[in-house]
Formats: structure tokens, sequence, C-alpha cells
């Protein structure tokens, strides 16, 4: 692969929400991680762990979830702040953008709260994937190793992108960290991080032709020189 080659693969990436039910072989899933695994961390501490759901366990957290979201949502609180408490310039737009894109293609019109609740409610039965990937870092470990963690989720993705996958990182499983927890035995030191659905990209599904737009280089990137 050369230069202009892998860049234009880099930005092929995209956040897939619908897939096809294609299983994804478990000889797969363990050459994306170990591929990912590479990525740098601080003194190599390698902080991130990582818990693959598929086929019943799959379905089991997916079902405890959604039931979670339908009746008791409002129980149910994020471990840690990953959105501030209010939007500003410019992410308030750039936040806005997207969902207005996104409920275009699928028909959502502005207002349509039910429609808007239910295609939240997709991100917690992996938008269909087959695979759902859990992130979880221990507890003890500081900020440094949360933005090692990045380096590897990122890794994660384009790893992917190379064995033909597919991937969607989902912050929204960590609203019911608690039933994640449960369901997957973590240990009490583990924090989960995010979610991630991984899969085969549905091509038929218009909200998959969904491509975000970049803001220009000269709006965060200074020179000193």
């Amino acid at each position: 692969m050369n230069q202009e080659e892998l860049l234009r693969f880099i930005a092929s990436r995209r956040s897939i929400r619908a897939f096809l039910p294609e299983p994804v072989p478990r000889a797969a899933v363990e050459r994306i991680l170990a591929a990912a695994a590479r990525a740098p961390s601080g003194t190599n501490t390698q902080p991130w762990h990582v818990h693959v759901a598929a086929g019943a366990a799959r379905d089991r957290l997916v079902r405890a979830v959604c039931a979670a979201f339908d009746h008791a949502a409002d129980e149910h609180e994020y471990e840690y702040p990953y959105y501030p408490a209010e939007f500003f310039e410019p992410y308030l737009s750039r936040r806005r953008a997207v969902g207005y894109a996104l409920y275009a293609l699928i028909g959502i019109a502005k207002g349509d709260k039910a429609r808007m609740q239910a295609q939240h409610r997709r991100n917690f039965e992996f938008f269909d994937a087959p695979v759902g990937l859990m992130f979880t870092i221990d507890r003890r470990l500081s900020q440094g190793s949360w933005l090692d963690y990045g380096g590897f989720l990122q890794n994660v993705m384009l790893a992917a992108r190379a064995c033909g996958y597919d991937t969607c990182p989902q912050a929204a499983w960590v609203q019911f960290h608690r039933i994640v927890a449960a369901e997957l035995n973590l240990p009490p030191n583990q924090q989960l991080v995010c979610g991630m659905a991984l899969g085969r990209a549905d091509p038929a599904a218009p909200e998959n032709s969904l491509v975000t737009e970049r803001a220009a280089l000269s709006e965060y990137v200074q020179f000193h020189e």
C-alpha cells in the first residue's frame, strides 16, 4: 500500500448504522484485536481490555439493555461524562449537522421524538451487527491511559476495515454500564469505556450512505514557524 492508498484507506472509515447478519468468525475478531494492540501506550502499559459478545451472549446483552431502555432508562446514568453538560460552538453546530443529516436519510422529521427514540434504541441492538465489542479500563488508571485507549480504538476500526469489516463506536452503552457489567461478569475494577458494533455493512441501508463532514485544516491547526 503506497502513501495515497493509505490516506484513502484511513478516510474510508465510517460509522456504520446498519449491518448484515453475516457472522464474523472468531479468527477474524482475534486478528483485528491483535493488530490493534500495536497501538502505543505510555511505558507500554497497554490499558485496554476487550469483551467480545457474539451469539447467545450478544443476544442476552441486547435483550437486557433494550428492556432497561424501554422501561427504566431514567434509572441509568452514564458512569462518566462523555459529553459536556451543555454544548457550545462550534461543537453544537457539528453535533446538530450530523443528526439532521442522519435523520434526513432515514426519513425522520424534525420533532418526531418517537422515531428519534427508536433510532437511538438501535444502538443497543448493535445496529444488527453480529458482534458487539465492549471496551473496559482499570479504574485506577489515569487520563493518560484513556488517551492511549483512543489509539487502540482507532486501530480496531482500521484493522476491521483491512479485514473487510465495518464498525460503529458507541458511547451510548455507557449509560447502561451496570447491566453490561452484570451480563458480561466484568470485574469490579473494570470501567466501561464504550461499545462497538462489528460486522459487514448493509449496502442497501440509506443510513450507511452518510459521510460526515470534517472541519478545514485551518479551523484546528496552527503552524508556529
